[in-house]
């Protein structure tokens, strides 16, 4: 990277903690440790060892790289039930490095009290105003508003099928799989057929002149967002910038009970399927007994600092490359 791309990238993280700070967002710095993780089928993780040299903890312990600051801004929230935000390192093995992903990344994470994943659109919008005034060129395919298309009205347009109607079964998935050309496995779930023609067939098709939100995602997917009244989407949404998966949101899921039942199946699915499991704690859903309501949103700042500067690849935003 050179030198003014440097300085570029260091203007714009300032903008984005000013912006929180002018909205009283308490910035938090936690552990990029932890000695247990949020299960998460779909992530690999990177572990290490945490070795006592002296006196009786004489053992190595295993410790993972966080992929998300989540499980310790939750515990921050639990307890204080403030506004916060972070700006960390991220880690997320099994990825590649170049146009969209790297393994280590930077994360903006922020959380906002009696707010809901509407009112997190409403942040974030702000937001992109805030680093879109302090530019010295316009970039209309980022100005907010963000167009706010639903999940299943996305799959209707750019799939050509309702997936409400075809997600009854696997075998009208697969149907609707074949005749959009994919060739999906004959013992695929519903979940993963869903996310096939997404990927395939949707995600490619998104409009790129300017910022797309995806909201309501399907109940079958899934994730530590509150259902909407009716049972059947989950109050999330994702931004897409450029055809580009930006930032993800939800309405946190308070009730212990549900988080509890999320663990127990993801932790099920990660021990089937990753090639480094982790430690999960089996009381982390307690803190939900006392979790305000709240919408959290993920962001990744490189690829947020990518669009904002006009460059086609992580790569060419990050200031000194891993290995490949």
């Amino acid at each position: 990277m050179d030198l003014e791309l440097l300085r570029e990238r260091a203007c714009i993280i300032q903008s984005v903690r000013s912006f929180f700070a002018r909205k009283n967002y308490l910035e938090t710095d936690t552990p990029l440790l932890s000695p247990d993780l949020i299960p998460e089928s779909c992530l690999e993780v990177f572990e290490t060892m945490r070795i006592w040299p002296h006196g009786s903890k004489n053992e190595a312990k295993k410790y993972w790289l966080i992929p998300s600051p989540e499980i310790w801004m939750k515990k921050l929230i639990s307890k204080h039930k403030t506004n916060i935000y972070q700006i960390c390192k991220c880690f997320r093995n099994g990825e590649s490095s170049g146009f969209l992903h790297s393994p280590e990344f930077t994360m903006l994470e922020y959380y906002t009290m009696n707010a809901d994943y509407l009112d997190s659109i409403k942040v974030t919008e702000e937001m992109f105003s805030f680093l879109l005034a302090g530019l010295s060129v316009t970039l209309p395919e980022l100005e907010p508003p963000f167009e706010r298309i639903t999940y299943n009205e996305a799959f209707i347009r750019y799939a050509g099928f309702d997936l409400f109607e075809a997600a009854v079964s696997e075998e009208k998935l697969q149907k609707e799989a074949r005749r959009l050309g994919l060739d999906p496995l004959i013992d695929t779930t519903i979940p993963e057929l869903s996310d096939l023609i997404f990927i395939q067939a949707v995600e490619p098709n998104l409009p790129r002149n300017k910022p797309v939100v995806l909201i309501d995602y399907p109940a079958f997917i899934p994730c530590l967002a509150k259902k909407d009244p009716s049972g059947k989407t989950f109050e999330r949404w994702e931004l897409y910038v450029k055809g580009i998966e930006l930032a993800n949101c939800y309405s946190e899921e308070t009730d212990p009970e549900e988080v509890r039942r999320f663990f127990e199946k993801e932790k099920s699915a990660k021990e089937k399927n990753s090639l480094v499991n982790h430690n999960i704690d089996p009381e982390y859903w307690k803190i939900f007994d006392s979790f305000p309501v709240s919408s959290g949103v993920a962001l990744g700042l490189d690829r947020l600092i990518m669009a904002l500067t006009g460059r086609k690849s992580i790569d060419a935003v990050l200031p000194l490359l891993l290995n490949k």
